[in-house]
């Protein structure tokens, strides 16, 4: 049973409805005009339609033609050197089968890049990682733009892939969209060994070798990788948003209660359909609620960093205007009720063992953490705290478990780890940013140390390897932004500060640049902005500048006379830094037209607010 709204959440809720009205209003009238009277093909000529049903059954074909079945588009995110996406070779033929039962074709509208941040990180290619976010929604379009379809299934699990299906599928908003996941890989090596041995290769006390086989060990298989980063916090986001079936985020792909789930979105999104049951257009369901209930849902797991930047870009692309003072305001009234690394040692696997996401939603609206009624594609999200389970083979929700299966992974709401979310504005002289806390040791949450400024992490860990590094230091690694070089990951930091922490030493990093979920125990400010390469703050921190950086009071300070630092020549962010090569010389438009990381580093402007 859901307890009483709280008050902040629905203040900042009132909030935002209220500094979206125009943009909202005019998403909803650009939707609501083209809601269908009929089946979308029926706009479509002859020769169109011929085209569209060419390839098809002869049923299938039939139906397009001149029969009464929706017909439900597929945008999939396959490629088979994606663990978490190679299950998906297979949906598109039982979706197929699924959508015959109940009287709907489905096709696979157009198929959408995925690459793995996994195999690009610390590589060259990771600069093309969050701009793929908006190649894939301009990729979603094109497979949509035929548009001959009721309702779309959207196939893909990871990093930018998620956000930039939303963004289409939000576009489309007149469209009923159900994203359809294919589950985490099953556990393999432990995350504190692999940290272990990730570390001891940084120091140089094993081989490479050594680290190879603890990576392989960990990463395994189909599915998912299992740490709570970007990938399985989208899931989270997609669940408590109400864009999956309820339970849909984590059984492990391969399975029959995967397979099952599968299907059941296919026979749901004939359902939903204009011409349907019960119309669920995606720009509807997907309101200020909703995006107040997924920062919910990241706060109260302690999700990846990165939908700071992708939740404000998803809300423009549905007309609303979120900042990263509200994600602050929920945070400070949201428990954190889960600890799955790098927050702790436990995997997604234990989690969704724990009581997962059926435990969890129950838990945020018995403290009316979560707008319940809010609109699902299975019906209001108060309904979401169920689980599916097989009975007699048939698919069946049963309440989520009153009790938490492991204290130590997942918590109810009036015992939680801590009172507040995991995630923490950071604002000062220097920009704003935002810092991951819930993974910081309170130990380690103040730091106070001068500053060593590198303009790339391949310097720091240069610095690292030649001994130079071995006292407390605030890391300033500038020029990382969107408009520098795309804002590429800096996971290769996590170790060699990691080892420093460990000897004793007082650090923590503050970047323009990106570290998602998977950015562990340091003490950070990131997603600066102003980014240094747009004239940031940052770019005028010197050498030997005491900074204080306190997660605890979200403030970043430089202790610099204010009128000498603001007198200072920012240092000059000189593009040909960044050579050209792996298609980044492609990405150039996107560069000089992205909007701040504090508004998504989007370089859509669907809100009208940039000249």
């Amino acid at each position: 049973m859901a307890g009483q709204l709280n008050g902040v959440i629905q203040s900042v809720t009132a909030r935002i409805e209220a500094r979206s009205k125009e943009p909202r209003a005019a998403y909803l009238e650009m939707i609501r005009s083209r809601r269908p009277a009929a089946f979308a093909r029926t706009r479509l000529s002859e020769g169109n339609l011929a085209h569209a049903s060419a390839g098809c059954a002869v049923t299938e074909k039939s139906q397009i033609l001149g029969g009464g079945w929706p017909v439900i588009g597929i945008i999939t995110a396959y490629n088979d050197m994606l663990s978490a996406h190679a299950p998906f070779e297979t949906y598109p033929r039982l979706i197929r089968e699924a959508a015959r039962e109940v009287h709907a074709v489905a096709q696979v509208a157009g198929g959408v890049p995925a690459m793995c941040d996994g195999i690009t990180q610390g590589q060259e290619g990771m600069e093309l990682s969050l701009f793929s976010r908006d190649v894939i929604a301009m990729a979603s379009a094109i497979g949509l733009s035929h548009d001959a379809f009721d309702a779309v299934l959207h196939l893909g699990v990871c990093d930018k892939i998620v956000p930039g299906l939303l963004i289409a599928a939000l576009r489309f908003g007149w469209l009923p969209s159900i994203f359809v996941p294919a589950g985490p890989m099953p556990s393999g090596l432990s995350n504190p060994e692999k940290v272990r041995i990730r570390q001891l290769f940084a120091e140089g006390k094993v081989g490479r070798s050594a680290l190879l086989k603890a990576e392989a060990e960990s990463y395994h298989s189909q599915g998912t990788c299992t740490f709570y980063g970007t990938a399985n916090s989208n899931q989270m986001l997609m669940e408590v948003m109400g864009l999956h079936l309820p339970g849909a985020a984590f059984p492990n792909p391969g399975t029959p209660l995967r397979d099952a789930l599968t299907r059941a979105a296919a026979h749901r999104a004939a359902a939903i359909t204009a011409q349907g049951v019960s119309y669920l257009p995606a720009g509807e369901l997907i309101d200020a609620r909703a995006i107040v209930n997924g920062i919910v849902g990241l706060m109260a797991t302690g999700g990846s960093t990165n939908h700071a930047l992708h939740i404000p870009a998803i809300a423009a692309a549905a007309g609303l205007v979120v900042t990263l003072e509200d994600f602050a305001e929920i945070s400070g009234v949201t428990p954190l009720l889960a600890k799955i690394y790098p927050n702790g040692p436990a995997d997604v696997n234990h989690f969704h063992a724990a009581g997962g996401m059926s435990f969890l939603i129950a838990q945020l609206l018995q403290g009316g953490l979560l707008h319940a009624d809010a609109q699902g594609v299975m019906g209001p999200i108060s309904g979401y705290g169920q689980e599916p389970v097989l009975a007699d083979g048939q698919l069946v929700w049963r309440p989520a478990p009153i009790q938490s299966a492991d204290m130590e992974v997942l918590r109810p709401i009036d015992d939680p780890f801590s009172q507040e979310g995991g995630l923490r504005l950071m604002t000062g002289p220097l920009g704003e940013g935002v810092s991951k806390v819930s993974a910081v040791k309170p130990a380690h949450r103040i730091v106070e140390a001068p500053a060593l400024v590198f303009d790339s992490q391949e310097a720091l860990k240069d610095a690292f390897e030649s001994g130079r590094l071995d006292r407390d230091f605030v890391a300033v690694v500038r020029f990382q932004g969107a408009a520098a070089n795309g804002m590429p990951e800096l996971h290769g930091l996590t170790p060699v500060l990691g080892v420093l922490q460990d000897r004793g030493h007082k650090v923590a990093l503050v970047t323009d640049g990106r570290m998602s979920g998977a950015s562990g125990k340091i003490p950070s400010a990131i997603h600066m902005s102003p980014e240094a390469a747009q004239g940031g703050p940052i770019a005028r921190v010197r050498d030997g500048d005491l900074i204080r950086l306190d997660a605890e009071a979200g403030r970043l300070e430089i202790r610099v006379d204010p009128a000498e630092f603001n007198a200072r020549v920012p240092a000059e962010f000189r593009p040909d830094r960044a050579p050209a090569g792996l298609g980044r010389e492609l990405f150039d438009l996107f560069r000089m037209n992205v909007s701040s990381a504090a508004s998504g580093a989007s370089p859509f402007n669907f809100l009208g607010l940039r000249s």
